[in-house]
């Protein structure tokens, strides 16, 4: 992408530079010069403040986000108003409601995508590889932005800044949220117990976070150590026997009971008593999944409550 601020400065600067050469050849008068080059100066700096204050808003795309996590991002940063297009599955921050639906997650439909005609298309992954195609067809930008863990979402947040024109929103955002997870893990690296912790995604059947998967990465930074690690998968069903053979300290239950408290229904499984976590009632429930299960950036939020519930002192029920 050409730098708009560079070639305008640059320009500028050869204009000037051209009349000083041509006063030069007719006065050689030393305070004239001095004058001359303080002009200069100032011209200079007044031109970059104005390229600053006049350029962004040249520069800043329509946007069609593809994924939750990227929503939340590009509001994060201050560029929710370039937002034209989201999924049915982007349902945060509230204000993204607002924008008109062009397909599922990862399910763009490729007729109203042609109708808006955005200037870019942000996805993490698509269901279909060859819609990407298409979409680069049409004559629009397409951008991934990959987050597998934590660590990557201070880079997809300067990325996005890049993207959409605000480098500057975005870099402090990142800054923080590195700032936030360095002292989570300073804290998680010299902790001598980690309690081992048990995420159930689901229970009908049995679903939980295995080693590499995003939530695993989350409950290492809050200091516990997930028994899902055992498992070579993302995400995997599981059986009630394997959980009980692992008698995890802390339980936590993603997802809503439909009929009664999630975290009851555990607690009265048969054969469950004896887990650690049972028997100490340390078995949680009512999460907001989009904080625990999506990579953006409330991601220091997210780890914050699952270190106060691995970590507490005193048992205690939800």
């Amino acid at each position: 992408m050409i730098d708009i601020n560079f070639y305008a400065g640059a320009l500028l600067y050869s204009m000037i530079d051209r009349e000083i050469r041509a006063m030069l050849t007719i006065r050689h008068n030393a305070i004239f010069i001095l004058f001359l080059l303080t002009l200069l100066t100032l011209g200079s700096g007044c031109s970059q403040k104005q390229q600053a204050q006049t350029a962004l808003p040249d520069v800043k795309p329509r946007v069609v986000s593809l994924a939750p996590s990227v929503t939340e991002m590009i509001y994060a940063i201050g560029a929710g108003d370039q937002l034209v297009g989201r999924t049915s599955a982007c349902d945060w921050p509230p204000a993204a409601l607002k924008v008109p639906i062009i397909g599922a997650f990862g399910r763009p439909s490729l007729e109203l995508l042609a109708s808006i005609h955005p200037d870019m298309v942000i996805d993490v992954d698509l269901a279909e590889e060859e819609s990407g195609k298409k979409i680069s067809a049409l004559g629009i930008q397409r951008s991934t932005i990959t987050c597998k863990n934590p660590d990557d979402i201070p880079f997809a947040l300067r990325k996005l800044g890049r993207l959409t024109g605000h480098i500057q929103e975005a870099d402090s955002l990142a800054r923080v949220i590195t700032d936030g997870l360095a002292r989570f893990r300073k804290k998680a690296d010299s902790a001598k117990h980690k309690n081992s912790f048990y995420l159930e995604i689901w229970d009908d059947p049995l679903w939980t976070g295995g080693k590499g998967s995003y939530i695993s990465s989350l409950i290492a930074y809050a200091g516990g150590r997930n028994i899902g690690d055992a498992v070579e998968k993302e995400y995997f069903e599981i059986s009630q026997e394997w959980v009980i053979e692992q008698n995890p300290d802390v339980i936590a239950c993603m997802y809503m009971s439909k009929s009664s408290s999630a975290a009851g229904a555990v607690m009265n499984r048969p054969g469950w008593q004896h887990i650690a976590a049972v028997k100490n009632r340390r078995v949680y429930e009512r999460f907001d999944n989009n904080i625990f299960l999506r990579p953006g950036p409330r991601v220091v939020e997210g780890i914050t409550k699952l270190y106060t519930i691995i970590n507490q002192n005193e048992a205690s029920s939800r």
